[in-house]
């Protein structure tokens, strides 16, 4: 079977990836200039290892496990308000993986063959009828598919081309801003390593994610009115509302080259699609349920989504396709819906200010570790 798949992020070079392995013949459009994957760090949380391995790509993140004790939330001196035992949480259901993006990308798109990539090769509009999908790209048909497989992106415009009464992305009104950088000599991070800590005066937030033995992935999560600004200024920025945090969090910061920071709007979808699935198009990742990233599943439940749709056509022909990409819908679409849902509470709930954020503190004080870890659990069970 035909299968094009636009969009070769981390989720869209997984399925590609599957779909190909199951004996399809798939090509892969990217509308960049090369095939690779830019920014910091990507935390895999359990669930998105185990989609990985069913599609025979988990080999990078079993030789990455993270190496961490307890997480949670802290407030901006350090200080713990919930307390997760993750390592009794991976013990349960399997290892969390904070990698390099750029280096998990080339991993999974390694056993894609070359020749199938289309780089600077931007799809306009897919236009399909009974016998299959016309993907148009610079105004002309490139391909001809029994199905295609939407993966490009938060941003994506077919998204729109295809719901156009969806009311699409909406920004939440704060900024992310995150580097990578190796550990600095004589700074003691050991207690902040995955956690996060959280300002009630502000309602500004900071996490600390291991990379390998030698690395470390910080983002931020703070207030944004207007236009984001440059690398440098939001760092500055930064810099001054953490200044008296607890001491590792200016450090950290400061000792991330601003060519290394990278700064976005946090944006979501406004409110869940109402399928992922129209006849022989199915969307993926961030295409399909880009939420904010409190949760830490973005990527982890795109690699759900990638396998669940490389489950659902195997050993399809293409007369099967718009009944297999609908049980694809209804098995992806309510787990991802609520954790969108679940993302935009936990967003509230760490950027509290005055009192909601005092009594938000007092009552995460009150929860024993063992509730927290097992509701964590709960979480990374989420497949």
């Amino acid at each position: 079977m035909r299968i094009v798949v636009v969009g070769a992020g981390l989720g869209g070079v997984s399925a590609a990836v599957g779909l190909h392995r199951r004996g399809h013949e798939v090509t892969l459009y990217e509308r960049g200039a090369e095939l690779r994957e830019a920014g910091t760090a990507v935390v895999v949380m359990p669930n998105g290892a185990r989609a990985l391995n069913t599609l025979g790509l988990g080999d990078y993140l079993h030789a990455r496990p993270m190496s961490a004790d307890h997480g949670g939330l802290r407030d901006r001196h350090g200080r713990p308000l919930l307390v997760t035992d993750i390592a009794r949480a991976m013990r349960t259901v399997g290892p969390v993986s904070a990698v390099s993006r750029a280096e998990l990308h080339r991993a999974l798109r390694a056993p894609f063959p070359a020749e199938l990539v289309h780089t600077a090769a931007p799809v306009r509009r897919l236009e399909q009828d009974e016998t299959g999908v016309s993907v148009i790209a610079d105004d002309r048909p490139v391909a001809r598919a029994d199905a295609v497989i939407v993966a490009d992106g938060i941003g994506s415009k077919l998204r729109g081309l295809l719901f156009p009464r969806h009311p699409g992305l909406r920004r939440i009104g704060r900024m992310d801003l995150r580097g990578m950088l190796p550990r600095p000599a004589g700074l003691d991070v050991t207690e902040l390593l995955a956690g996060q800590l959280v300002d009630r005066r502000t309602g500004a937030m900071f996490g600390l994610w291991p990379v390998g033995d030698s690395d470390l992935y910080w983002f931020t999560d703070s207030a944004l009115c207007g236009t984001p600004p440059g690398a440098e200024e939001a760092r500055r920025q930064m810099l001054t509302l953490t200044a008296d945090w607890h001491p590792v969090v200016p450090a950290v910061i400061e000792a991330t080259p601003p060519a290394d920071v990278y700064v976005d709007p946090i944006a979501c979808l406004a409110e869940p699609l109402p399928s992922f699935a129209i006849g022989r198009i199915a969307l993926l990742g961030d295409a399909a349920h880009a939420m904010s990233p409190d949760l830490g599943q973005g990527a982890s439940q795109a690699f759900e989504d990638a396998a669940a749709v490389t489950r659902h056509l195997t050993d399809a022909g293409p007369a099967d396709v718009a009944q297999r990409l609908r049980r694809y819908d209804a098995e992806r679409r309510p787990p991802t819906s609520r954790l969108m849902l679940a993302a935009a509470r936990q967003s509230r709930l760490t950027s509290l200010t005055g009192g909601g954020a005092w009594l938000r503190d007092a009552a995460l004080r009150a929860i024993p570790s063992r509730l927290a870890t097992r509701a964590l659990v709960a979480l990374w069970q989420a497949d």
